[in-house]
């Protein structure tokens, strides 16, 4: 998985330290309220899409407790050890599923009762369920004395029920706790519903019985009606939130106070701030403030202010003194503070949820050996259509290492090397930086102020002639290393302390030092190791006759006594002793004459480890070992091709004294240790040519960083995280299509507004640029025509020619009018000057829900039918129609065959076929069909005969044509070959193309995006690992234990309204195979033990290459 779900879908606090507990999706993110705003604490993924999230205070409990339920019907309850720092699980999962009950047509609900006795679930229709919140014995300690009682059901004749909540009780008079029910009856009558609740306990075993019983009704309610909110004494009652009116209700005389809005709004959420004052959010994102208006505790009105726009909320919490927490998830969840004079935004949380569409920009990161695969999303951009309406934005995201520029020094070309300076030998940061340039070196100093001032000299430094190496060295002294030579100089006096210059006429290659000595390679065949401490005394020499000259060549920190050089004639790599430059181990890294070592590093990765060698070959592949500095071996070979060409590396120091390498290429990387492992990371810096650490007081932590134009100081991330970059649209990105060659993105929006007290929707096509997301042109459609589908295409125009257009299709909103055209298909081109030109389109009586291209031709997926037109100058002719069993959702196009999504009849396949002779007819023809209900929302091709299907249920399923079969009947249908419930539901499949490898454990064949913000990839298993990671799954499943202690199989078991499995067919879930990692050494053991003895060590670096993969 790429990315993590974003949306924020429930919320609640703890209030032991202002712990803000988030729920995304299948994941729960607890963050620690502090003066800059939320920062996360602690995170933990569940097995379950949650639903609810509620805090429980039990009498007798030191702290909080959290109830969670999931989608699945499951409930169990959390709480905090302040002492461990976890989350630990007070009651473990409770089933609540029902088959013979309908599910509840509206959110599930959680309520608890004020008096804290009952807890109330709203689950199915027609049914409350109630649960008892107990006190067990004396003699139990604090944490067991409080539990949730055995579930008991109550049945009520109120089915769709839009808001729900307990009363608040009035001394003296409710005897027994009420709920106030609204819903729509049969007649589409608005009511309202208080019930009184019954509960008699149980007793041996018995879960005991609860009624609700009807105190009093009213059904003269507005049909906006949409939420109540139970008030709290001295007012007590409860208000109800319509459309266009606000009322009271007196629960004791049943009287109603109702006073219209001055603007109707839709209200979706709310949250209180005190017994007399609450937070309003509705559609559009606006927040209000409302407050009852109360005399001698009688409520005589109210009133309600706008605050300001945030994002359209879904749940709303106060926090404290003014503090909001806006989750969305329809837009980033926000951090507010309330003012007098509105709302100031003080944090937000980036969502890319709900992703409707999305296109992948680049792809790239090879890998090579080892258990590595031949490919790493960390170098794909992918671009995301997210939000809706005015929330609606495009998101670019990209796991890798992220990197803030701090600022930019100037235009300039050609820089070969950076390196950092202090000016004194006492100051503890770096302040002057050294850019080199084939044929001169700039000095740049940097004050504690921000200021830079270019020197026109420093330290006596050779300035007209470009710099191999520069470095501060014991004694205030400063060595610089050029092509001609080697001088040692006072940083105050800037006089020269020692000199050595080549003889004949030599050039310097190649340096590099460690304080004390100094490794330089002379005309590329000789190497030479001179003293510091002596005034640049040669104390070794050597060529090296069997290896020829030298390419690259380094003297590590970590292991001082010890020279590495490697060599363009032989391949290989020498490990010398400095002081001797004997040779102590020579390894050949590659028998390729071509690929020979470029550039290497020996460095701390990972911490009480051995050293990692890290060897950059010309052909982009970076070979890694372990270096025993004892015995000067190197071991645990391991490959990565990066690029396509030679990177070249240089350490960046960390805080806790390792190292991480930055690797510089056309996908430059970050290399570092995490959790004993190392890890490739792809780095945003796209265009940097070389790069060094600039740890300086005014930007302390930083790196410099030269690209082909200009220089530049900037923070690099320490680890990977997912990167995610916002253009705001500010309407609902309904489709996206990326153009390489243009350089552009082709994105269909859908935009709302409201004019007067009516909402007005319109939708266009616009072109924007890829890099600075202007818009550069765009096509508005007509009124109520929106957007349905959008792709990039190479069509024929009417000659056997291929020419790069634009396919839009629209699909018109519903209207009385049965006459009117249903859609229309766009075929757009762009001119030169990057203008969108309409060239064809054609009225379809049907909307265009999905498009495809097949050998030049257009596939458009209309009501009922798949339909190939061909592009015939500035007219769409039909060529051929296939009619599908309901509606076709989406298409997946390989060949000659077009896998066809139906709403509700699952994927059947056509093939199509072009005319055999002139005057013959194209066809299509279904070879193969899965028999079976699913509504389908996504397919894609993954292998030959085989796809990829999602439906609404958030189930996944892969499917195989038998081809094989005995009889025609066998070969037209489609084997379900895998199945799993993903939870959550997935709007879009893109294939992906990966060339494949010999020893590839996983070949990754698409990404998903889902309506939850997720992006998940999805990879095939190579069959000879198949039964090792199945079993896998099944060892770590057993001693991995979720929040709640659901078990895995459960969770991820294929539930549809038909059919009900017991665990997941033939799937693997690569999170959690991954956690083999995170288990003790003995328990990773025991686990290889019981998959028939593998070597631990083997399954180690298989899951680490395939943590790699995302």
């Amino acid at each position: 998985m790429l990315d993590k779900p974003s949306a924020t879908s429930t919320q609640d606090v703890i209030d032991e330290g202002h712990i803000s507990d988030n729920s995304p999706a299948n994941r729960l993110e607890i963050y620690s309220l502090v003066n800059d705003g939320l920062v996360l604490s602690h995170t933990r993924a569940l097995y379950g899409k949650v639903t609810m999230l509620e805090r429980l205070r039990f009498a007798q409990s030191p702290t909080e407790h959290l109830f969670v339920g999931t989608d699945r019907y499951m409930y169990f309850t959390l709480s905090w050890d302040s002492q461990t720092q976890q989350l630990h699980t007070d009651k473990t999962y409770v089933d609540q599923a029902d088959k013979t009950s309908r599910d509840s047509q509206t959110q599930d609900g959680c309520h608890i009762d004020p008096t804290k006795q009952y807890m109330a679930l709203q689950l199915f229709d027609g049914v409350i369920t109630i649960l008892p919140l107990v006190t067990k014995g004396k003699k139990r300690t604090a944490s067991e004395a409080v539990s949730l009682g055995e579930p008991v059901p109550a049945r009520i004749t109120e089915f769709f029920v839009r808001s729900s909540g307990f009363l608040y009780p009035r001394e003296g008079i409710d005897a027994q706790p009420r709920l106030a029910i609204l819903y729509e009856d049969n007649h589409q009558r608005i009511c309202l519903s208080l019930k009184s609740l019954d509960y008699t306990a149980g007793g041996s075993g018995d879960p005991g019985s609860a009624s609700l019983d009807d105190v009093t009704a009213r059904d003269d309610l507005e049909p906006g009606a949409s939420h109540l909110i139970p008030v709290p004494a001295p007012a007590f009652g409860l208000l109800v939130l319509s459309e266009s009116s606000i009322t009271y209700f007196d629960d004791i005389n049943g009287e109603a106070l109702i006073e219209p809005l001055k603007e109707p709004a839709i209200f979706v959420t709310w949250t209180a701030i005190d017994v007399q004052r609450w937070l309003l959010a509705d559609d559009y994102g606006r927040l209000y403030f409302l407050m009852l208006i109360l005399e001698n505790d009688e409520v005589k009105g109210w009133k309600l202010d706008l605050l300001g726009i945030t994002s359209r909320a879904s749940t709303l919490v106060y926090l404290e003194n003014g503090l909001v927490f806006v989750g969305s998830h329809q837009g980033d969840s926000q951090l507010v503070k309330i003012q007098e004079d509105g709302v100031q935004f003080v944090q937000s949380l980036a969502n890319v949820a709900p992703i409707l569409d999305f296109t992948i920009m680049d792809m790239g990161n090879r890998s090579g050996e080892s258990h590595a695969n031949e490919y790493s999303s960390g170098q794909a951009r992918i671009v995301t259509g997210s939000g809706a309406f005015q929330d609606g934005s495009l998101r670019s995201i990209r796991s890798g290492v992220g990197m803030e520029d701090q600022g930019v020094l100037g235009e300039m070309d050609h820089i070969s090397e950076l390196f950092p300076l202090r000016s004194r030998g006492d100051k503890e940061h770096s302040d002057i930086l050294i850019a080199a340039f084939v044929n001169e070196t700039r000095v740049f100093q940097f004050t504690t102020s921000y200021e830079v001032e270019e020197r026109e000299e420093f330290a006596g430094m050779s300035l007209t002639e470009g710099t191999l190496y520069v470095a501060n060295i014991s004694g205030n002294s400063l060595l610089q290393v050029t092509f001609s030579r080697i001088r040692i100089l006072d940083l105050e006096s800037g006089m020269a302390n020692a000199e050595w210059s080549p003889q004949d006429a030599n050039s310097i290659t190649v340096a590099s030092a460690n304080g004390d000595h100094l490794v330089v390679s002379v005309g590329g065949s000789e190497a030479l190791t001179l003293d510091l401490s002596k005034d640049l005394q040669v104390v070794a020499r050597r060529t090296f006759p069997e290896d020829g000259q030298i390419a690259c060549l380094q003297v590590a920190n970590v292991c001082r006594d010890t020279a590495i050089a490697g060599f363009w004639q032989s391949g290989a790599v020498a490990i010398m002793r400095l002081s001797t430059l004997e040779t102590l181990r020579r390894v050949v890294i590659s028998l390729d004459a071509v690929n020979v070592p470029r550039s290497l590093i020996l460095t701390q990765l990972i911490a009480n480890e051995l050293p990692t060698l890290l060897i950059a070959m010309a052909n982009g592949e970076v070979v890694m070992f372990s270096f025993d500095p004892a015995r000067h071996t190197l071991n645990g070979r391991k490959a990565t091709i990066l690029g396509t060409q030679a990177a070249t590396f240089k350490a960046l120091p960390r805080d806790d004294g390792l190292f991480n390498v930055f690797a510089i290429c056309e996908h430059s990387s970050l290399i570092y240790g995490s959790e004993g492992r190392i890890v490739y990371a792809a780095v945003t810096a796209e265009e940097a040519s070389c790069v060094c650490p600039f740890d300086s007081e005014a930007y302390p932590g930083a790196v410099a960083i030269a690209t082909e134009s200009d220089l530049r100081i900037a923070l690099v991330d320490t680890e990977r995280t997912t990167h995610v970059q916002t253009l705001k649209i500010d309407e609902t990105v309904r489709r996206v299509a990326y153009s390489p060659k243009l350089k552009a993105f082709g994105i269909g929006t859908i935009a709302r507004e409201l004019k007067g007290n009516y909402e007005v929707v319109h939708s266009s096509f616009r072109l924007c640029d890829e890099v600075l997301f202007k818009e550069l042109d765009r096509i508005q459609f007509e009124n109520e025509e929106m957007v349905e589908s959008c792709i990039r295409a190479d069509v024929r125009d009417g000659s056997d020619e291929l020419v790069e257009r634009f396919v839009v299709g629209t699909a018109h909103m519903d209207t009385a009018d049965q006459d009117v055209v249903r859609g229309r298909i766009f075929v757009i081109a762009v001119t030169p000057e990057r203008k969108l030109k309409t060239v064809a389109k054609l009225s379809v009586m049907g909307a265009c829900r999905a498009l495809g291209v097949i050998d030049g031709n257009i596939v458009a997926a209309l009501v009922k039918t798949v339909v190939i037109y061909s592009l015939n100058g500035p007219e769409l002719t039909k060529l051929v129609t296939y009619r599908t069993s309901t509606a076709p959702i989406a298409l997946s196009i390989s060949g000659a065959q077009i896998a066809v999504a139906d709403l509700m009849k699952s994927v059947s396949v056509i093939t199509y076929s072009r005319p055999t002779h002139p005057g013959g007819s194209h066809s299509l023809v279904e070879i193969a069909r899965h028999f079976s209900t699913a509504w389908s929302t996504a397919v894609c091709n993954v292998d030959d005969q085989t796809w990829l299907e999602s439906d609404a249920e958030g189930n996944l399923m892969v499917l195989k044509q038998n081809v094989a079969g005995v009889n025609a009947d066998d070969r037209r249908r489609l084997q379900v070959e895998s199945e799993m419930r993903l939870g959550e539901m997935v709007n879009k499949i893109q294939r992906v193309e990966v060339e494949e490898s010999g020893n590839a454990v996983v070949v990754p064949k698409a990404f998903l995006g889902t309506v939850d913000g997720s992006i998940y990839l999805f990879a095939l298993i190579t069959p000879s690992k198949q039964d090792l990671l199945m079993r896998l799954q099944q060892a770590i499943a057993s001693r991995v234990q979720s929040p709640g202690n659901v078990p895995f199989n459960t969770y991820r078991a294929f539930k549809n309204s038909v059919r009900e499995a017991e665990e997941p067919f033939r799937f693997v879930d690569g999170e959690l195979i991954e956690k083999f990692l995170d288990c003790p050494s003995t328990t990773q053991e025991q686990v290889c033990e019981e998959l028939g003895n593998v070597d631990p060590e083997e399954m180690r670096a298989m899951m680490e290459g395939l943590r790699r993969i995302h």
